[in-house]
C-alpha cells in the first residue's frame, strides 16, 4: 500500500489561540495527525511554567506571536480565520468575545469554519463564568468518587480523566465530525461546545447502565472493575513494586491462579463471601518475589498480569519498544502519534514550538502578510486565570 503525506489531516488548517492544558493537547492531536497547526501565542506567554522546548503538547505546530489587545492583532488573527478549516479556543465563556475573536466575527469572516470551545464547565450553566480544573470537573460528574479504596478518600488519575479524555479527545471528535459537515456540499461551519463534565459523563455511560441495572453499587471499591474484585487489582511485590491483575474471565483467572501458585488453596472467586481471603491470599504471594521476577513467570501469558511501571520505565518496556509506542525526537523521549494509519501515518515532525517563532514562515505559507509587519503599538502581557484565560 502507498503511504503518503504527514497523516490523514494533512492538507487541514487548524488555528490555535494559546491556552493550557486539553486545548493544546487537542491541537497537537490533530498536528500528530498532519493538520497545519498553528498557535497564537500571546505577549508575556501562557502556560505552565515550563521551558517551551519540553512541551510536548506544541510539538508539530508552528507559533506566531499576536497581541489581542491591540486592533491589529485581532485584524491579525481574523484574516487567519479566512485561511483556516478550524479554530480552538480555551478561554472562560465571553473572552474570545470580548477579545473580537469570537464565534460571530470569525464565521462572518469564514462560513465554514469549525469554531472548537473547549471548557470545563461549558458556555453556559450556573458554574460556567467560574474557575476551575480538572479535579472540580470529575468530582461533580461522579467519575472521580468511583475511584479508589472504600476506607479511604477518592484517587486523583493526575488530569487525564477529564482534561484529556472528557476534554481533549472530546473536541477532537467534535472538530472533525463538523469539519465533515462543513465540507459536505451546502455545509456550513459551526461552533463545537466541548466541555469537560459533558464528556466525563458521557464516559461513564457503561457504568451508569450497570448501576440501572442492578450489576453496580453507587460506592468505591465493591464492584468488579472498580478494585473490588480480588482478581482486578494491584498489589505489592517483595521489592515494593506492583503488579496489575486483570484476571476477569474464568480462564484468564484460572491461568493467573496456576502461575501464582495458589491453585489449590485460593478460595472460590464465586463465593463473595470469601473475597477477603482471596485477597489476603493473593497479596501474601505476590508479596514473595520481586517485580521483575512476577513479570517473569507471566510473560505472555493469558493471565492478564503486568508490572505497573513508570513514567521512565515506560518506553524501555518490550511490548512498547516493539512497537514504537514511544519515540525520540529532538532529544525528547515522547509518546509518539495514535492512532496508526496504513496509508497516511503520523509523525512526529517538528519540535515543540517556540513562541513567535514562525511568524515569518506561516505569513507566507498562509499568505497572511498582515503578519509580516508586526503590529507597532506598544504591547502589554495579558493577566491569565489559574485555567489561562484571559481577563
Amino acid at each position: 500500500m502507498t503511504r503518503s503525506g504527514n497523516g490523514p489531516l494533512s492538507g487541514v488548517r487548524v488555528l490555535e489561540l494559546a491556552g493550557i492544558g486539553p486545548g493544546p493537547f487537542a491541537a497537537m492531536l490533530l498536528a500528530d495527525l498532519g493538520a497545519d497547526v498553528v498557535r497564537v501565542d500571546r505577549p508575556g506567554g501562557a502556560g505552565l511554567g515550563i521551558d517551551p522546548a519540553s512541551d510536548l503538547t506544541n510539538r508539530n505546530k508552528r507559533s506566531v506571536l499576536v497581541d489581542l489587545k491591540q486592533p491589529a492583532g485581532v485584524g491579525q488573527v481574523l484574516d487567519l480565520v479566512e485561511r483556516a478549516d478550524v479554530l480552538i479556543e480555551g478561554y472562560r465563556p465571553g473572552v474570545a468575545e470580548r477579545l473580537g475573536v469570537g464565534p460571530e466575527p470569525c464565521l462572518a469572516r469564514n462560513p465554514r469554519l469549525v469554531y472548537g470551545r473547549m471548557t470545563g464547565w461549558g458556555q453556559d450553566g450556573p458554574l460556567s463564568g467560574t474557575a476551575g480544573h480538572d479535579i472540580g470537573y470529575i468530582a461533580i460528574t461522579g467519575a472521580l468518587g468511583m475511584i479508589g479504596p472504600p476506607d479511604g478518600p477518592p484517587a486523583i488519575p493526575a488530569n487525564l480523566l477529564g482534561d484529556y479524555a472528557g476534554g481533549s479527545l472530546y473536541l477532537v471528535i467534535g472538530v472533525l465530525a463538523a469539519l465533515q459537515h462543513a465540507r459536505t456540499d451546502g455545509g456550513t461551519g459551526q461552533v463545537v461546545d466541548a466541555a469537560i463534565v459533558d464528556g466525563t459523563a458521557h464516559l461513564t455511560a457503561m457504568i451508569h447502565g450497570m448501576l440501572a441495572a442492578g450489576g453496580w453499587q453507587d460506592r468505591r471499591g465493591a464492584n468488579l472493575l472498580d478494585g473490588g474484585a480480588p482478581f482486578y487489582g494491584a498489589y505489592e511485590t517483595a521489592d515494593g513494586g506492583y503488579m496489575a491483575v486483570g484476571a476477569l474471565e474464568q480462564r484468564f483467572y484460572a491461568e493467573f491462579i496456576r502461575l501464582l501458585g495458589i491453585e489449590d488453596d485460593a478460595p472460590g472467586r464465586d463465593d463473595l463471601a470469601a473475597w477477603d481471603d482471596l485477597r489476603s491470599a493473593i497479596a501474601a504471594r505476590f508479596r514473595t518475589r520481586t517485580r521483575d521476577e512476577w513479570t517473569a513467570v507471566f510473560q505472555e501469558s493469558d493471565a492478564c498480569v503486568a508490572p505497573v511501571l513508570s513514567l521512565r520505565e515506560a518506553p524501555g518496556h518490550p511490548h512498547l519498544a516493539a512497537r514504537g509506542t514511544f519515540t525520540e525526537h529532538a532529544g525528547l523521549t515522547q509518546p509518539a502519534p495514535a492512532p496508526r494509519f496504513s496509508a497516511t501515518p503520523g509523525t512526529v515532525r517538528r519540535p515543540p514550538a517556540r513562541p513567535g517563532a514562525d511568524t515569518e514562515e506561516v505569513a507566507r505559507d498562509w499568505q497572511a502578510p498582515s503578519l509580516a509587519t508586526p503590529a507597532e503599538q506598544p504591547r502589554r502581557p495579558l493577566r491569565t486565570t489559574p485555567e489561562g484565560t484571559a481577563e
